[in-house]
Formats: C-alpha cells, sequence, structure tokens
C-alpha cells in the first residue's frame, strides 16, 4: 500500500519531459510471446496490462485506478500527466518491493480526466474515501465531528450540539474533538448565558419553568420569565464568545456587574458574577489556549512498531477545542510525512478546512495541497511546519500526545492479542480467533424485543460491525428466549451463507489480506469496516448468552443451515447472577467454570456485558419509539382520558417516565392500580 508511488519510481512529471519520448519508452516496452505468457499475478503480467493502458491513457491531469483480476481498486492516484506516471510502473528498475506487489496484482487501468492537478488531488481524496483501496494510506476511524449549533429557526434560539450535515439554520461553532468536550462547554456556556437547550417541542409543550430554569441554567423563554429581546441579548453574547469575542464579552459583563453593585442591586450582580465564573470555567478547562493562533489545526504523526497515530488538536477563536487521535492505516515503509499528505486530503473531504494548519513533518506537496484545500473550504489555507515559537510548541504538544496515545494503543493490542490466544486455548479452538460474535437479547414480556450482535477481535470492539435485529415473528409466544435466539441466528447466517458461501478465516475485517509476492508473508490490516462487506466475515467463536438452552437453540439453527465449523459456547451467569461464577456450555465437553481470576473469564465478562449492554440500548430506542408514535396507549389500562389527565399534570412524556409511584397516585382520575401500571411499564428492567 503506498501514498504516492512517485516517491520511489522514476520522476516523469518533469517540464522537459515531452510526449514523444514517452511514446517511445512505450514503443519499446518487451512484448510477452503468446508461446510463454507470463504466470497470471507476476509482475510481468502486471506491466503487460499497464502497458495495454498506457496507449489509452490521457497526457494531461487526472487520476488513476489500478483494477485487480476480481475487478476490485487496487489503488488510487493523481498525476499532472497520467501517461507520464504510469510508464514509470513499467520499469524494472526504481521500483520498491510494495510497488511491485501492486503491479502484480494490476489487471486493468481506469483514468478520469481533469481541468488542473488541483481538481485530481481533490478527486483522489474523494475516491480513497469512498472505494477505500487496500495500497492506499487509508484514514480509519474516521467520524463527523460534533460542533455547537445556535439555531435561528425559533423566535427563542436553541444552543445544541450537532453532527452530520448542516441542514439547520443557525451558526455552527468547531469541530470539537469529541461529544464530552462539546456537552461540558455547552453545559458552562449555558450557566454563563443563560441559552435553552430544550427541544423545540418540549418549548412549546412547557406551562411552567423547567428544572434548569430552577438552577439557572436558563432564562426561562418558554414561559416568559424573560423577554424575548432580552434573551436575544443573552443569545448575541453566546455567539460573541463562540466567534472568539471572548474578552469584549467578559469585559461588558464585569462592567454591568460594577453598575449592579453601585446600584445596589445585589442580585443582578450575583448573578453576572456567577455568569462570570461559568466564563472563566470555559476557557480554564481548555488547557492550552495559544495567544498567537485564532484558528489552526494542529497535526502530529507518530510511527512505531508499523503502526501510526495522526493526533489533531482544533483551535478556534483561539480557544482548544478538544483533541483526537487517529490511527491510518499505512504501510510501515512510509515516511511520515508521506502518510500525512495522504491522510490530509482525505480528512477535509467532509469537513470544514481552517485557514492555517500546522504539522510535525513537511509534505513533499505542499503548494498543490494547499490549492487543493483552499479551493476546497473557499479561502485562503496555509500549511505550514513551524520551526520555532508558540506554533512550535503547539505541535510539540500534539507530537508527545501522538507517542502516548500510540504506546497505549500498541499496549492494548499486545494485551488484547494474549487475551485472544488464551481464550482459543480455554474452548479448544484450533487457531486464535480473529471475530468473535456475542449474540443477547433484550425484552419487557415479549414487546419490544430485539437481538443484539457485537463484533470483537484484535482491535478491540468493532462497534461499526454491531448489528441489531428487530424480532419480527409473529407468532413466537411472549418472552421465548429460544425462539427469538434462533431468529436471530438464523437471520444473520442465512446472510452470511449467501453472502460468503464459505466459511474462511480472515486476517483482516474487511477481507483484504495483503500477500507479499516476494516473501509469502501476510500483513495484518484490520480495519473498522463500515460497509456491508463486514457483515460478511464469518466469525471464529460465538458466544451466547444462556446456558443449555440457548445453546442448544443456537446448535439446531444452524444445524438447519448446514453450518457446523463455528464454535458455540454458551455463557450462563453463577448462582444469584454473581460475576465470577458464570458456567460454560460447549458441545462435547461437560459444563466447566474458569478460575475466578483468570483474565480469559474477565474478557468473556466484558464481552457479555457488551453485548447485554447494545441488546438493552437497542431495546429502549425501540420501546421510546413506539412510545413517541403511539403515546401512552400502549400501556395496558391507558386510554385518551388518562393520557390526558397524565399529560396535563407532567407535561411530557419524559416527566411521566421520571415521575415516582407517588406522584403518578396523584394525578386526577388514575387510581392506584393505573398508576402502579405506568410506573411499572418504566420502570421494570429489560431481560
Amino acid at each position: 500500500m503506498i501514498a504516492r508511488p512517485n516517491r520511489d519510481a522514476p520522476d516523469l512529471d518533469a517540464d522537459d519531459a515531452d510526449i514523444a519520448e514517452i511514446e517511445e519508452d512505450v514503443a519499446l516496452l518487451p512484448e510477452e510471446p503468446e508461446e510463454a505468457a507470463p504466470a497470471p499475478g507476476s509482475v510481468a503480467t502486471g506491466r503487460a496490462a499497464i502497458a495495454r493502458a498506457i496507449k489509452h491513457a490521457p497526457n494531461g491531469p487526472g487520476v488513476y485506478r489500478m483494477i485487480g483480476p476480481d475487478g476490485g481498486v487496487l489503488y488510487v492516484g493523481k498525476a499532472k500527466s497520467i501517461k507520464r506516471r504510469i510508464v514509470a510502473y513499467t520499469r524494472p528498475a526504481g521500483l520498491t518491493a510494495r510497488i511491485m506487489r501492486m503491479v502484480a496484482a494490476t489487471a486493468e487501468m481506469e483514468f478520469v480526466s481533469t481541468g488542473t492537478e488541483t481538481e485530481a488531488l481533490l478527486l483522489e481524496a474523494n475516491l480513497i474515501k469512498q472505494l477505500r483501496p487496500r495500497f492506499n494510506v487509508l484514514l480509519r476511524d474516521d467520524k463527523s465531528f460534533p460542533y455547537i449549533l445556535i439555531t435561528r429557526d425559533h423566535v427563542s434560539p436553541q444552543i445544541t450540539k450537532h453532527r452530520g450535515a448542516r441542514n439547520r439554520p443557525g451558526d455552527y461553532y468547531g469541530p470539537f474533538a469529541s461529544v464530552w468536550a462539546v456537552n461540558r462547554t455547552i453545559n458552562a456556556l449555558q450557566k454563563a448565558f443563560l441559552v435553552r437547550s430544550c427541544s423545540d417541542s418540549f418549548y412549546e409543550a412547557r406551562t411552567r419553568p423547567c428544572l434548569l430554569f430552577q438552577i439557572k441554567r436558563c432564562a426561562g423563554p418558554c414561559t416568559g420569565e424573560v423577554s424575548h429581546t432580552d434573551y436575544a441579548e443573552y443569545v448575541r453574547e453566546a455567539r460573541d464568545f463562540l466567534s472568539g469575542k471572548s474578552r469584549a464579552v467578559k469585559e461588558q459583563m464585569a462592567h454591568e456587574m460594577q453598575e449592579a453593585s453601585e446600584a445596589l442591586e445585589f442580585e443582578r450582580a450575583a448573578a453576572l458574577r456567577d455568569r462570570l465564573a461559568a466564563l472563566s470555567a470555559v476557557q480554564g478547562t481548555q488547557g492550552i489556549n495559544p495567544r498567537s493562533v485564532e484558528e489552526a489545526d494542529v497535526f502530529a504523526i507518530h510511527q512505531e512498531g508499523g503502526a501510526t497515530c495522526v493526533q489533531v488538536f482544533f483551535f478556534r477563536t483561539g480557544q482548544n477545542w478538544g483533541n483526537h487521535a487517529l490511527y491510518p492505516r499505512a504501510d510501515r515503509a512510509l515516511e511520515p510525512g508521506e502518510v500525512l499528505e495522504s491522510f490530509l486530503a482525505q480528512f477535509y473531504e467532509d469537513k470544514p478546512c481552517p485557514r492555517l494548519i500546522l504539522l510535525s513533518h513537511d509534505v513533499a506537496e505542499r503548494e498543490l495541497l494547499e490549492e487543493a484545500l483552499s479551493t476546497r473550504a473557499g479561502h485562503r489555507v496555509e500549511i505550514a511546519t513551524p520551526k520555532r515559537g508558540e506554533k512550535r510548541e503547539l505541535v510539540e504538544h500534539a507530537l508527545q500526545n501522538a507517542r502516548e496515545a500510540l504506546g497505549r494503543k500498541l499496549a492494548e493490542s499486545a494485551s488484547q492479542a494474549r487475551l485472544l490466544d488464551e481464550l482459543g486455548r480455554a474452548f479448544g479452538l484450533e487457531q486464535t480467533p480473529k471475530r468473535i460474535e456475542v449474540y443477547d437479547n433484550s425484552h419487557i414480556m415479549g414487546t419490544n424485543a430485539v437481538g443484539g450482535m457485537i463484533v470483537a477481535g484484535p482491535e478491540g470492539f468493532a462497534k461499526s460491525q454491531y448489528r441489531k435485529f428487530n424480532i419480527r415473528s409473529a407468532d413466537l409466544t411472549p418472552g421465548d428466549d429460544y425462539g427469538m435466539m434462533r431468529e436471530v441466528l438464523m437471520r444473520r447466517f442465512s446472510r452470511l451463507l449467501r453472502e460468503s458461501p464459505k466459511p474462511v478465516v480472515t486476517v483482516a475485517t474487511d477481507g483484504n489480506d495483503m500477500a507479499d509476492d516476494a516473501t509469502g508473508d501476510v500483513q495484518d490490516v484490520t480495519e473498522d469496516a463500515t460497509s456491508d462487506a463486514a457483515s460478511s466475515a464469518w466469525p471464529d467463536l460465538v458466544l451466547i448468552d444462556g446456558g443449555p438452552g440457548q445453546l442448544k437453540a443456537a446448535q439446531e439453527t444452524l444445524a438447519e443451515l448446514g453450518v457446523s465449523d463455528v464454535p458455540l459456547v454458551g455463557v450462563a451467569k453463577g448462582p444469584d447472577r454473581d460475576a465470577g461464577r458464570e458456567t460454560f456450555y460447549q458441545q462435547g465437553r461437560e459444563p466447566f467454570r474458569l478460575e475466578p481470576r483468570d483474565p480469559v473469564l474477565y474478557f468473556v465478562q466484558r464481552l457479555r456485558d457488551e453485548a447485554h449492554r447494545f441488546a438493552i440500548g437497542s431495546h429502549r430506542a425501540r420501546r421510546k419509539k413506539d412510545i413517541a408514535q403511539s403515546g401512552l396507549q400502549e400501556i395496558p389500562g391507558i386510554g385518551p382520558t388518562r393520557k390526558r389527565a397524565l399529560l396535563h399534570h407532567f407535561g411530557t412524556l419524559k416527566a411521566i417516565e421520571r415521575a415516582s409511584l407517588a406522584d403518578l397516585e396523584g394525578v386526577p382520575g388514575v387510581n392506584a392500580a393505573t398508576a402502579r401500571a405506568v410506573y411499572d411499564f418504566f420502570h421494570t428492567k429489560p431481560a
């Protein structure tokens, strides 16, 4: 896998190279005799395929794709002149081993012409993220970073966290490195500016101020506790603060506090004092707040043990809005600057770009990358590698975080590898499991039944591959856990048989193992798959949350499908559901337990608890959706009259859910039995 083939291949993009010389090089390429055709998958075969493609390659800028025999995209690259670039792949000298592997796997090539090299770079980044070729540097664990949104589509604007497409009218501030950073900032801003965070529907349903008003984190515009004019002033101050005018906002508050104190309005002065303290808390918890950097993203890369970590810090309005570690998939032979170059183009493919990007390592095509990012952002973007001053201190701080994050990652991976190896021995597996699937069900008396599947492997929990199964069978007896397990496994393994008929041991979760043609080594490139291809990976071990009954149901289901070589283990809770006393059930073995302090036992408990958490969370989400759609009528004994009485008394469904039994019994028109039914509905723990 490579980032830029021209780093290792001869430079054919020089200004003095002309097309006539290129055509002459192509004409001199050796032709393979028909009687001695090269073996499929050899370097000679790949060079011949590329040589055929050269005849139709554009002379101008664009993007080229190297295609394997199965039609899969191996590599996406860009070039100022496509024809000049791909000739480098046909020359026997000057190619590294990894490029030769890529050439050997190439069966054909495809080209897309662009107007400029800048357009080619942007298209290349888009195609890499879309196609995820195995020979490119791939940005893994990528996500949409959260923002703070102050809306403009309501008379009383709302402050809330936002992730995804920015379709709602309002002002967006970010990105923040995590939801935790957003929540922390919003909580402090509510104390400072008293801006509401409730949804519009909650706002419209209020007849009295909510708890946030009582604890002085909202001005209470919903019930007229503050005029719309005064509330608009609070919102303006919040926008100014998030836009970088924090000093002016604090000076204005301090001035108003002094005036209120001199006018003996001590209550108002105290309120302004508390708001000033909240603003100080926002800035005080942000760690580094640079004086010379108003808006920038800081990237630092560290490589160790064949792994790569890129640490990014976000600075906006002179404030530190958090940091995040990412682990791109890259060949260990690539230099840090090469990885960063490909990484940045992909990182900003779907994110707004700041005016300044600070890097820990130089990138070769800095000017081209600046031009591409400027085109995408709509403003000038500068990329710099500072050598001294405060900016260099920011980069050094990010680099230290990258080292520490990668160290933790490698330690966790080593520990995870040992656990998987010991787990395989504990359950008598022939190989160390690379993919473990754990299944659990959740429901309340059979209602809103959901099956959950979690996945774990060498990289830990693969949350992008979790799956939930809404139980569909109408003929199931409510609460039939065995029947639910049969349905979940039937649906899961039926799909596996359709998409991947033969169970195979996979090294990479996306199925893209890369073999070294020269040495025969296989490089583990496990990654978080986000497509349905991840659902086609066969498990090396299946854990069922339950005892012999659930295990038997699972065995019968797989036998019915003709699946016989997937190890199944039932994990039954100990007496009184005590953790640490679990009993394990496995075909061909007597029930057994592990030693109380065995690390494998703790590992299995973590897997089971994660499956339980995921299944219960999916059940609650489904139940909440049903309640929102059907209202309280889903609860036995609740009709339109009692529903209206409860809503008039509590105001919202959330308030009814939180109400105590005594509060429910005090609602006019609701008797003790009905109150108990409502209380039990919201407080019964899912199975």
